[in-house]
Parts: structure tokens; sequence; C-alpha cells
């Protein structure tokens, strides 16, 4: 009886695992986190993607934290996954992770945030330092005619390096403009693993020195925007300030109908999602891997795939995410 018990329980493990092959490859997906609106979408389109192609994908979510994420990997690793897709927390901490899998012979893709110091394959993303430019140019192209444009800045989270490309594009449009006088950065700061709490608590540090004697809250990402609308709210500033943001999230898109928030990036993430996928099932099929940048990540100039990227307004909604399908035009009334 107890050897018919056995028995069975191993043959349930069998069936219930995923097993890899160049016909029905395995993908394996970690995730930072699906607390966010945007991953959730990633991580639908990358599954649905990957499964129209044959393959099977294996998610997991470390809920932003470094130690699971690792687990996650190496869990992974162990289930004999063809390709692992990551989204790191921290892109400086997964380099033994990466080389576990590097081990087990299996390619690493970063996805949207770089890994630092590892061999991995591919970097797949967005042009991140070219969203730092087209943020600061929004700004520049409505500043004030009679005083230099005064920005608060909501910097990232400091172990995304996303957040550094983002801040390094800001300053490569920036830096001329404050050495003549014409850009004051009047305060700043990052915001620990993107959360708005975060991002409302630097924002009233600047009300806090400044008053409301400034022209632009430059957040980052639409999360760090909604922290830092909050805080303008309270001090009735609310469609008074100029906020920039990134990703296109649907309360964003609200906030620039209602006129709280100027503008948001839109970055196609089906098309990058779908991408990713594309070329995981490639690549376990024997595929070459694509080159069409290299980045460096400390370790290697990595083979890098950039996808386009759109500023979204008020008067071009329609045209950019409602005709995309990213959001309903009926969810923005």
């Amino acid at each position: 009886m107890k050897r018919s018990l056995l028995v069975t329980a191993l043959l349930l493990a069998f069936t219930s695992a995923a097993f890899a092959s160049k016909e029905k490859p395995v993908i394996g997906l970690s995730l930072d986190t699906l607390k966010e609106e945007r991953w959730q979408k990633d991580r639908d389109s990358i599954t649905a993607k990957a499964e129209s192609l044959g393959a099977t994908v294996i998610t997991q979510s470390a809920n932003g934290d470094d130690t699971r994420q690792t687990s996650d990997i190496k869990a992974l690793i162990t289930r004999g996954v063809d390709v692992l897709v990551i989204v790191a927390h921290n892109g400086s901490g997964l380099s033994r992770a990466v080389k576990e899998a590097n081990d087990a012979k299996i390619p690493v893709i970063a996805y949207d945030r770089l890994i630092m110091n590892a061999d991995i394959a591919l970097y797949v993303t967005f042009d991140n330092i070219k969203v730092g430019e087209l943020q600061a140019q929004f700004l520049l192209d409505r500043a004030p005619k009679d005083h230099p444009l005064r920005i608060v800045r909501l910097n990232g989270a400091p172990t995304d390096n996303n957040a550094k490309l983002f801040k390094q594009g800001q300053d490569n449009v920036f830096q001329p403009l404050i050495k003549s006088g014409k850009v004051n950065i009047l305060f700043e700061d990052w915001c620990a693993d993107w959360k708005p709490e975060n991002a409302k608590k630097v924002t009233n540090a600047a009300l806090a020195k400044f008053g409301h004697d400034f022209d632009a809250l430059l957040a980052t990402t639409d999360h760090l925007a909604a922290g830092g609308i909050q805080a303008l709210t309270e001090e009735g500033l609310s469609g008074k300030i100029i906020v920039t943001g990134q990703d296109a999230d649907l309360s964003a898109c609200q906030r620039i109908v209602r006129g709280t928030q100027a503008m948001t990036i839109y970055k196609p993430l089906k098309i990058l999602a779908d991408y990713a996928a594309e070329v995981a099932v490639s690549i376990a099929k024997g595929g070459a891997v694509p080159r069409e940048h290299t980045t460096d990540n400390g370790l290697k100039q990595v083979p890098s795939v950039f996808k386009d990227i759109v500023v979204v307004t008020k008067d071009n909604m329609a045209a950019t995410v409602i005709a995309d399908g990213f959001h309903k035009a009926e969810e923005l009334k």
C-alpha cells in the first residue's frame, strides 16, 4: 500500500512538471513584482505569445525581494527551463543566480532592466535614455519665459539600473541649460522600490523647503507621479504644476485627461513582450541571439534590442494608447 502511494505521488509529480524540449520549449519568467499594472500586462503578453508558439511559461514573482528572486531563479533552473527571462528587482544582485543558469547552459534574457556584471545572452528593452530625454524636453518646451525652469525631480529606485538611465537622459538635455542658468533642479531624491509613498515623501520635503515656488515635478514614472500628485493636491497645487510620467498606466492616463498630470511615456508593452517571447522561443530552439545594439553591463557588451517609445498627452491619447487597444476610451472618461 505504501509503495502504491509512493508510485502515485511520483507519477503525479512527473506529470505536473514542465519538461523542456526544442519542439515544446519551457520559458522561465522571473518577475520583480506583479503589484503594478504594467508588469501584469507584460506577464500576460509574454505568456500568451509564447504559448501561441507552442511553448510553456512558468512565472515566478519575487514581490520586490532580492533573496526571493534568487530563489525563484534557482527553482526555475532546477525545473530545467530552456531559457530564463528576468525582470530584475536589483540589477546588481543577480550575478550569482545568472552564473548558475550559465553553468546549466540556460540562456538568460534581461527584460526591460539590465542585469549587471553577469553573462546574459540578451537585453530587451525600450530606449531608456531616450525616455529621460523626452521627459526633459517636454518640460523645456513648456518652460516659463520670465524665470529659469524650476524642477523638483523624483528619481526612481536606486537598485534599478533603468532609473540611472532615465536620469542620464534627463541630464543630457538639462546639463547645458543648468550651466547657463535656464534650468534649476531645486530638489531631487531617489524613491526606493518605485513606491508612490516614497515619491510623496520627496515631494513633501521639496514643498517644505521651497513652498509653491517651482514649475515642474519631474516624476520618472506614473507610479511616482501618483505619489507626487497626492502631495501637490494636499497643497492645492493639483493641475498647477507640470507633472511628467512614464508607462501610460490607466490611472495616469485618467489624470492626464483630468489635467493633473501633463504627460506620460507610452512604451508599447505588447510589442516588447511579444518580441521577448518570440526571441526566447527562438533561442530555446537553437536560433541565433539578435544583436541590433550592445550595452555595457560591467562584464561584457551585451547584445541588445531597443523598442520605440511615444510621448502621450491629452491631445494624442486617442491616436496612441486607445488606438493600440492599450486602454479603452470609456475607461478614460
